[in-house]
């Protein structure tokens, strides 16, 4: 992987991947891992490894913007963060030890997974004015967070089963070397009815948190190339960039479409290529 073309090749396309995952929302983890391993034949697991480093090095410059905006809410944050940790650790510990084809399979049915569930979002609907869980009242989850109208109250509910789901994303996260930000909205919006607006915002926080703690999992058992984290991580970081700055002019409705297509054929060829079928 010392070939300067093969890492300007490498850099362009993490720079696609990027550009592509800001604007639909999915991140660029879920996008440049299948594209190094299909289209350059890398093996999955030194391209997971490069993908997590990517994704704590993209989603660290908008959680400190989230942040400085009073918008994450770094109580729920850390609170959660125990799942997504632990079940990282557990997920990298295992996409050390099984088979190139097994892990092909899972990450194609995990991009299957995020598929659905970015299709299946939707708005989120105003917060009633009932109460928070008593277990997220204790840990004093319940907050506020600025809208053009001034600060507005938020409540917090499902506390454990939104740590439980976290615990999933935290796995598919070090297993797959992905954010898994879909399955991180899914446990703060749809069961813990938090604000979307919160919810992406201290989603940001976690996935930088979780990809740190099974990126050294990764670096002992000798998954982390620099020749191959350097571009990945530098096209990641430069396409992200670029597509916060296109995000207004955009037309995200039409590209989030069509890339999701584009990712669900990707996660049947991952899939075929697992289980030895080759088109």
């Amino acid at each position: 992987m010392t070939d300067p073309l093969f890492a300007i090749s490498i850099a362009v396309v993490a720079l696609f991947a990027g550009l592509i995952g800001s604007l639909i929302g999915l991140g660029g983890g879920v996008i440049i891992t299948p594209l190094l391993v299909l289209g350059f034949g890398i093996d999955i697991r030194y391209a997971m490894g490069a993908a997590l480093v990517s994704v704590i090095a993209t989603s660290s410059g908008a959680a400190a913007a989230y942040l400085r905006d009073g918008i994450s809410n770094m109580r729920i944050g850390l609170s959660l963060c125990v799942a997504t940790t632990i079940g990282a650790v557990g997920g990298a510990m295992a996409a050390t030890v099984l088979p190139q084809n097994t892990l092909s399979i899972i990450f194609g049915v995990a991009l299957l997974a995020t598929v659905a569930l970015s299709l299946g979002s939707k708005k989120p609907k105003a917060q009633s004015e009932d109460k928070s869980d008593p277990l997220a009242v204790k840990l004093n989850l319940p907050g506020s967070f600025p809208t053009p109208q001034g600060m507005q109250k938020y409540t917090v509910h499902r506390f454990i089963p939104g740590f439980l789901m976290m615990g999933v994303a935290g796995i598919l996260s070090g297993l797959l070397g992905i954010g898994s930000g879909a399955f991180k909205v899914v446990a703060m919006d749809q069961i813990m009815r938090i604000p979307f607006k919160v919810t992406t915002a201290t989603s940001n926080f976690m996935i930088g948190v979780t990809a740190a703690a099974s990126v050294g999992i990764y670096l002992k058992r000798g998954y982390l190339d620099p020749a191959l984290v350097a571009p990945v991580s530098l096209g990641v970081l430069v396409g992200a960039f670029l597509g916060a700055r296109l995000l207004s002019v955009a037309p995200v409705r039409i590209l989030k479409t069509i890339f999701l297509v584009m990712v669900s054929l990707i996660a049947v060829q991952m899939i075929l290529r697992g289980s030895g079928v080759s088109l």
